[in-house]
C-alpha cells in the first residue's frame, strides 16, 4: 500500500465531527460573512478584509471550486457566486464536500441563526445527534422565575429533560470565568446563596448570562452526575476568553476530582495549548482532545497544528472536530484541512519508515471516526 493509497484512504473516511454547530439558514452579505471568518466580535476596520487571513485565503482556495469557481477566486467573484446559488445550495454543496458521516451538534449558541438538529440532518443527509450546553440550560431555568432555593433542584430536573436524547454535554466555563476555578463540588447552600445574587441582578438587568464561578461549578458537577461525556472549550476563542486562564493544565485538579466518577472529559480545540492537552490525554484515562477550531483558522499552517496533536497522546485519545458555526465554509474547511494535515504528517512518517501504511490508515480512522463512536456510544462504535 503506497502513500497515495494512504491519502485516498484518509479522504474516504466518513468523519464524525464530534463538536460542531449548525450552518446558517439565511443569506449573508460580504461584511457579515467576513465577520464570521474571525473569532473577534469587534467591527472589521475599514482598511482591512478577513479574506486577507489564513482562513480567508483557504475559503478562496478550497471553497471556491465547490461553488463552481476557479481556485483563488477574488472575494468579489466568490460573493457573487454565493449570492447566485443561494443559501440552500451553497450549504448543500459545502456540507457534501466535507465528507462528514455524523455530526454531533452543540445547540446552545445563537440557535435562532443556524440550522437545528433536524435542519442539519436535512441539509446534509447525515445523522445528527445533540450536545447540550450546560450554561444555556441554567440560564433557561433562571428565566422561568425560579427562586434561588429551588434553582439547584430545578436545574437538575431540566438538565435531565434536555439531555434525554443527547449524546454529550458542553461547558463554556473557559469563556465565562476561566479554568482557574475551585475544582471542588459546591454545596446546595453555596449554590443558593450565589443564585440569589445572580437572579436578582439578572431580573433587574433582564440579562441572564451566568458567570458566577459557584454557579458554573455547580453546572459542571451536575453534568458529571448526568454520566454523559463533557466537552470543555479550551484555548483560543472570542474576546470573552482571557487566554492565559484557558490553558487546560489549569484543569488538572478538576480532572483528578472527576476521575472516580468515570465520566469522559473532552478538551475542545486547545490552540495554542494543544501540546498541554496532549499531555493531559496521555496521563488521564478519561481525558480526550481535538484541535478543531485551530485547524480552520490557521489555514495553510494547519498541517503543523495537526502534526503537533499527534506528538504525545495515545491515538485512541484524539478526536476530530471542526467547531464550525454559521458559514458552511467552516464545516467544509474543518474536514478538508484536517484530512490534508493528517495525510501530510502520516505520509512523511511512512516514507521515513517510522510507520507502516496499514498502521497509518488504521490510526487515521481511529481519530477521524472510531474514537468518537466509542466515546459517545454511536452506531458503529465498539
Amino acid at each position: 500500500m503506497s502513500t497515495d493509497t494512504l491519502s485516498a484512504a484518509i479522504d474516504g473516511i466518513e468523519l464524525v465531527d464530534h463538536h460542531v454547530h449548525g450552518a446558517l439558514h439565511h443569506e449573508v452579505d460580504r461584511n457579515s460573512l467576513e465577520q464570521m471568518l474571525t473569532e473577534s466580535d469587534r467591527p472589521i476596520p475599514p482598511w482591512m478584509t478577513q479574506f486577507d487571513s489564513q482562513i480567508g485565503l483557504a475559503v478562496r482556495r478550497w471553497c471556491a471550486p465547490v461553488l463552481g469557481l476557479r481556485p483563488h477566486a477574488s472575494p468579489e467573484d466568490y460573493m457573487a457566486a454565493r449570492q447566485d446559488l443561494g443559501v440552500v445550495e451553497v450549504t448543500r454543496r459545502l456540507l457534501a464536500a466535507g465528507g462528514i458521516g455524523h455530526y454531533l451538534l452543540e445547540t446552545g449558541y445563537k440557535g435562532d441563526e443556524i440550522l437545528d438538529v433536524q435542519g442539519m440532518a436535512a441539509a446534509s443527509g447525515r445523522p445528527v445527534d445533540e450536545v447540550v450546553r450546560l450554561e444555556t440550560v441554567l440560564e433557561d431555568v433562571a428565566r422561568t422565575g425560579v427562586s434561588a432555593a429551588d434553582l439547584p433542584t430545578r436545574f437538575r430536573e431540566a438538565l435531565a429533560e434536555r439531555t434525554a436524547h443527547a449524546v454529550g454535554l458542553k461547558s463554556i466555563v473557559a469563556y465565562r470565568y476561566g479554568f482557574d476555578f475551585d475544582p471542588e463540588r459546591p454545596t446546595d447552600q453555596e449554590v443558593t446563596r450565589a443564585a440569589g445574587a445572580w437572579l436578582a441582578r439578572s431580573r433587574s438587568e433582564n440579562s441572564y448570562r451566568v458567570s458566577d464561578p459557584v454557579l458554573l461549578r455547580f453546572a459542571l458537577w451536575a453534568g458529571v452526575d448526568r454520566d454523559l461525556p463533557i466537552q470543555l472549550h479550551a484555548g483560543y476563542g472570542d474576546p470573552d476568553v482571557e487566554l492565559h486562564r484557558c490553558d487546560p493544565l489549569l484543569l488538572t485538579r478538576f480532572i483528578k476530582n472527576v476521575e472516580p466518577h468515570g465520566v469522559d472529559l473532552l478538551l475542545l480545540h486547545c490552540y495554542p495549548f494543544q501540546r498541554n492537552a496532549g499531555y493531559l490525554a496521555q496521563v488521564f484515562p478519561h481525558v480526550y482532545f481535538d484541535v478543531g477550531l485551530g485547524v480552520n483558522y490557521t489555514g495553510a499552517r494547519s498541517d503543523a497544528v495537526v502534526a503537533e496533536s499527534l506528538e504525545l497522546a495515545p491515538f485512541a485519545k484524539i478526536l476530530f472536530s471542526s467547531d464550525a458555526w454559521g458559514p458552511p465554509e467552516l464545516h467544509h474547511l474543518g474536514a478538508l484541512l484536517w484530512r490534508r494535515g493528517m495525510s501530510r504528517a502520516l505520509s512523511r512518517w511512512v516514507a521515513d519508515g517510522d510507520w507502516s501504511v496499514d498502521d497509518a490508515v488504521r490510526i487515521a480512522r481511529m481519530i477521524g471516526r472510531d474514537n468518537a463512536r466509542r466515546v459517545y456510544g454511536l452506531a458503529g462504535g465498539e
